[in-house]
């Protein structure tokens, strides 16, 4: 209920729904598109990750292969990944976080 004792103007809301949604859908989008970078070992493995958390990319400088140390090599590419999704993660929140929340405050709405 709206204070006062009125109905919500349900054409109003839907239009702020498909808003929203046209703004997440842009959002998400943009996310797909848009690189981030995580390192390990002092730069020596470098992933990349879209912001949508896809893995783009590895680059793994020669130094860091050590035929007789491979577990070395495993733990730095896990770590440049991990780096990179918390990256990508961050960039999540900032792009979807203003629009999610915006989702429990439309009137109205049991949110």
């Amino acid at each position: 209920m709206i204070p006062g004792g009125g109905q919500p103007n349900m054409q109003q809301l839907l239009q702020q729904a498909q808003k929203m949604q046209q703004d997440l859908a842009k959002a998400q989008e943009e996310l797909a598109q848009t690189e981030v970078d995580g390192q390990a070992g002092g730069g020596l493995v470098k992933a990349t990750v879209t912001g949508s958390g896809d893995l783009r990319g590895l680059v793994i400088d020669p130094k860091a292969v050590d035929p007789d140390d491979t577990e070395t090599l495993a733990d730095l590419v896990v770590a440049a990944v991990q780096a990179a999704t918390e990256n990508a993660q961050q960039l999540q929140q900032e792009k979807l976080g203003p629009l999610t929340q915006g989702l429990g405050g439309m009137p109205g709405l049991p949110f």
